[in-house]
């Protein structure tokens, strides 16, 4: 859900928008294609807190960071000349 900015107030605690407070975003969001900019400040249109979502590990929301994907899952080779038998 996508934050709209057209309706957005600056405060002293920074950007209130439909009652939230959007705080600025840090310098790990840079290139992110979710950052929306208000007043000469960048903001994440999905997120309120972006430092937060960074505490942790990446930001699941982040579009710049290239995820690994992980292998196939092992089969066994029992249940697959199985499901060959089935047709499926």
């Amino acid at each position: 859900m996508a934050v709209d900015f057209s309706n957005a107030v600056r405060t002293d605690k920074g950007v209130q928008v439909a009652g939230i407070i959007m705080q600025e975003i840090i310098d790990k969001c840079e290139g992110c294609n979710r950052i929306q900019e208000f007043d000469g400040s960048k903001f994440c249109n999905t997120y309120p807190q972006p430092a937060a979502k960074w505490r942790l590990g990446d930001c699941n929301f982040a579009t710049h960071i290239a995820r690994e994907v992980k292998g196939k899952a092992k089969i066994n080779p029992l249940k697959a000349s199985k499901r060959v038998a089935k047709g499926k």
